[in-house]
Parts: C-alpha cells; structure tokens; sequence
C-alpha cells in the first residue's frame, strides 16, 4: 500500500490505514483531526464508489467542528483482509458485519457516541442498519439516495394458518418475458460474469466508468424520475435500463449507449478527469467483486433470517433522507420512499431531494448536501 499514489485529496483531508478492524485493515479518510475532543461523524460510501466520494463534504463538516471519518469499506478501495473470491464465503459482507465494522471503527478512534451515521448508496443501507441495531452508539442518521423500508418481517398470526414457504420472485420471469425483454441490475451483479463485465469493459475502464457516473447523473436529461405504482414488470421496465437492463446486454454496453462526448467531459465540474482517474486506478487494481458480494447478500435471501430479529423494529433516532432531483435511485423500489418517512422512521426531521443532482448528489452538488447536513447537524444540537 506505502507504493500507491495518494489520492488527489483537499490538504484539509488526509488518509491513512487503521488496522486491526474486524479482521480488515481499514483505509480511511480523516478530517477535523487537529484537535482532539470533537464529536465524530461516520461518512458511508456506495457502489461503485470509495471514501474518495465524500471529499467535497469532509471539510465543511470538520470547518463546523466534527471530526469526520470515511473509509473505504469492507470489498472496495485500499482497504484490506477480505475476499473477492466469486466461490467464497459471502457471510463478511452481510450487512450485520458491515455494521460490525462500522462500530469497530469508530471505536478504535475512541468514540463511544456518533453524532451522525451518514451512508450513500448501499452505504445508506449499512447507516439504517446501525441505527437500527446501536442506536445508542449512533445519535442520528443520514440517508443518502436509497430509502429504507425496514427490515425484513417474520411471519405472523401463522398458528392456525401456517405461512407459505417463500417463493422465487416471479417478477424476474416477467421482466425476461416483456416484448423487450429486460432483467433487473442487482440480480445481473450476482452473476459469475458481472465483474469481468465491467473490470474488463470493452471501451476500457476508465471510460466505463465515465458512461456509468454520466448515466445516473443530472447530466443525463432521461433522468426525469417519479414515483412507479408495484413492483411488476410493466412498472419496472420505467426504469432506465441501468437499472433494469436489457435481458442480452452487460452492464459495461449498458451504459455506452449514454456516453457523454469529449465536450460533455471536458465540461464536468463535478468529477473532473483527473479525479474519475482515481476511481479508475482503484478499481482497476481491485476489480468489482468485493462491491458486488453485498449485493449477492441482499439478492439471495440466505441472510434474511438474521435480519429478521429486528422484524417491525423502526428507527427511533432522529433521521435524514437526502437524494437527488433527478435520483431514480429514490423510486427504484415502489414503496420504499413512502414507507421510510410514514412507518420505519419515526423522527425523520429532514426529506430534501436537490435539484441538478442525481444519484451521486454528494459530488454533483456539494454545496447543498453540505447546507442541508449542517442544518440536520445544528437542529439536533438546539
């Protein structure tokens, strides 16, 4: 690791390993250090991004006093002592043990108290997560384009009637079947063949990349998104298709389709070339696989049982949900938007979705998710 180039970074921000984590060596992100006694925040990175993603938010937060943390999590970036093999154990990179390695982090800082757990992505799942299993050690939450519905349920009032064993989703059979036949991306990432897919995407990866960043982003002018009815084919063929794909094309053919031009690129303010290289770098050197073992977790059901101790459990703590206008990630699953402010979130303060922004609203406008954080921030402490 001493032989890799340190990332492109404001001076306010310095990274360094921190080991011994739940059996990792954890590669964070560190702002606000200077001082000690600051109150922390916990910073939760997505797919396919890396701590790098939260480097225009850290030092606003560490300018109003926090100490900010990001690392690079469990599968993903510089982060070490886990396993991309496609035939390994999955259990790691089941959310509990993300949650795990979350409380451990913070723990070796010397915090037994978070004021906010923030998450992006599939990082704001592992913050709903650690809400809802310490929400003694984590005050506050912050969710970031992907809603939470809650956990999983048990099955109820099955004594006299016993619940049918559960079924394979027959909305994968429809998509296949539709007169454009389609299949849904998070199940395409639990395939042998996704990672190569993109590892080794025919225009490069670098330029992959740039297509899959420009495609669920403002810039994008498909990203017009809205609420869908049902989780039903019909409904989720609505969907852009990097999210619900073509049935015979990659992820990687995907999002060539929306390449962005040499003056479209040239023109980017929010990840800039010299910076989407750093991701690029990055993953070239790891691959995907460590990202795409959550979803493989998430997909299959085999962790389920264990998520179902917090069956009708809500977050109690003061919440957040932060997306972007143009954030089809906020609809992507019917429901879910609606059930996290109405049932599983009983103290959500804030539901803001920012204009010019789509999925990577923390890099597309930093500016207001720093407004909106500082004032969630400063409205728990009055």
């Amino acid at each position: 690791m001493t032989s890799l180039p340190p990332p492109p970074l404001p001076p306010t921000i310095r990274s360094r390993q921190v080991e011994a984590i739940n059996g990792l060596s954890v590669h964070v992100l560190e702002a606000g250090f200077e001082t000690k006694g600051r109150p922390c925040i916990l910073l939760l990175h997505g797919f396919p991004e890396l701590a790098f993603s939260w480097r225009k938010i850290m030092p606003a937060l560490a300018a109003a006093g926090y100490h900010v943390i990001a690392p690079d999590q469990r599968g993903y970036g510089r982060t070490r002592g886990w396993s991309a093999d496609y035939d390994g154990d999955l259990a790691p990179f089941r959310l509990t043990n993300l949650v795990r390695d979350a409380l451990g982090l913070v723990y070796a800082f010397g915090y037994r108290k978070v004021d906010a757990v923030v998450g992006h992505d599939f990082g704001s799942a592992v913050a709903a997560w650690c809400a809802m299993i310490r929400p003694d050690v984590f005050r506050s939450v912050v969710m970031m384009s992907a809603p939470f519905a809650g956990p999983p349920s048990l099955p109820f009032d099955t004594a006299e009637r016993p619940a049918a064993p559960p079924a394979e989703d027959p909305v994968h059979g429809a998509l296949a079947a539709l007169p454009r036949p389609r299949k849904h991306y998070q199940w395409y990432y639990t395939t042998r063949q996704a990672n190569a897919d993109m590892h080794r995407a025919p225009q490069g990866l670098h330029q992959f990349l740039r297509g899959y960043y420009h495609h669920k982003s403002a810039d994008w002018p498909g990203n017009q998104p809205y609420p869908l009815r049902a989780w039903s084919a019909a409904e989720l063929a609505k969907l852009p298709t990097y999210y619900v794909m073509d049935l015979d094309k990659t992820m990687a053919e995907t999002v060539a389709e929306a390449m962005p031009d040499q003056r479209t690129i040239a023109a980017n303010r929010w990840l800039p070339d010299v910076e989407l290289g750093f991701y690029s770098t990055e993953y070239e050197r790891t691959g995907f696989q460590g990202g795409l073992q959550w979803y493989r977790c998430g997909t299959s059901g085999a962790f389920d049982a264990e998520l179902q101790m917090w069956s009708d459990r809500r977050i109690e703590i003061p919440s957040a949900f932060i997306s972007g206008k143009q954030d089809w990630g906020t609809y992507q699953k019917p429901g879910a938007f609606e059930a996290m402010q109405t049932r599983v979130c009983t103290n959500m303060t804030m539901c803001e979705l920012i204009d010019g922004a789509g999925h990577w609203v923390q890099q597309e406008q930093p500016e207001s998710v720093n407004q909106l954080l500082l004032r969630f921030m400063n409205e728990l402490t009055a």
